[in-house]
């Protein structure tokens, strides 16, 4: 029988994220991000005169953190020693919205933090590329993490017997953050998590069809 698999995100959930790119745009683009708006369509402002950049300038903002900045991360409390446990029952794969563009980077960034895994730097909803991962892997059972609703309803629509765990690790947006009607479970902390996770691992059962949200 294959192993289990285990894909998860990593900004909010194996690596802190909105902390680190709000100290940077803060510091080096007068540019306020109100990590407590929890969106950023709404939350980056400019420190000037307070009112909020468009669409367009917050892309290539992003773009630039993830270019030259990633090595502000650092990682989500308890994150990568669960990583390493759960690496002892499961493969595991990194996928995370970063694009194509930013996976070595990231494969990089988790290196330094001694976490080898594969990465897929993917954009767009998780569905697809969770089913395609699934088809190449075979697992006996799958969980997925994420700290994003969408992702989860995306998964959800595209491979029911996946097992959904919504987390966010970052405490400034967690708890403005609702819990995904679309996950198995909503769990912030990494200790619970790991134990969740495991347990899973251990029924080696698909999870249950969703119900209607």
């Amino acid at each position: 029988m294959n192993r289990p698999l285990v894909i998860t995100d990593c900004d909010e959930v194996l690596m802190h994220m909105v902390v680190p790119f709000a100290e940077w745009v803060d510091a080096e683009h007068g540019v306020i991000f109100r990590i407590e708006d929890a969106s950023f369509a709404n939350a980056l402002k400019r420190k000037e005169c307070g009112t909020p950049l468009e669409a367009a300038e917050v892309w290539p903002l992003l773009d630039g953190f993830f270019r030259k900045e990633m090595t502000r991360q650092y990682p989500i409390a308890g994150a990568l020693a669960a990583m390493a446990a759960i690496g002892g029952e499961a493969d595991i794969v990194v996928l995370t919205n970063v694009g194509p563009e930013h996976q070595q980077a990231r494969i990089e960034q988790l290196a330094l933090h001694d976490f080898h895994a594969p990465v897929i730097g993917s954009r767009g909803g998780k569905g697809e590329p969770v089913r395609r991962l699934i088809e190449q892997y075979q697992p006996s059972v799958t969980v997925f993490i994420d700290d994003l609703a969408g992702h989860h309803q995306s998964v959800a629509h595209e491979a029911p017997a996946v097992w959904r765990l919504h987390l966010v690790g970052e405490p400034a947006i967690a708890d403005k953050i609702a819990p995904s009607p679309y996950a198995h479970a909503r769990i912030d902390d990494w200790k619970e998590a790991q134990g969740w996770i495991l347990a899973r691992l251990a029924e080696n059962i698909p999870a249950p069809a969703p119900e209607p949200v």
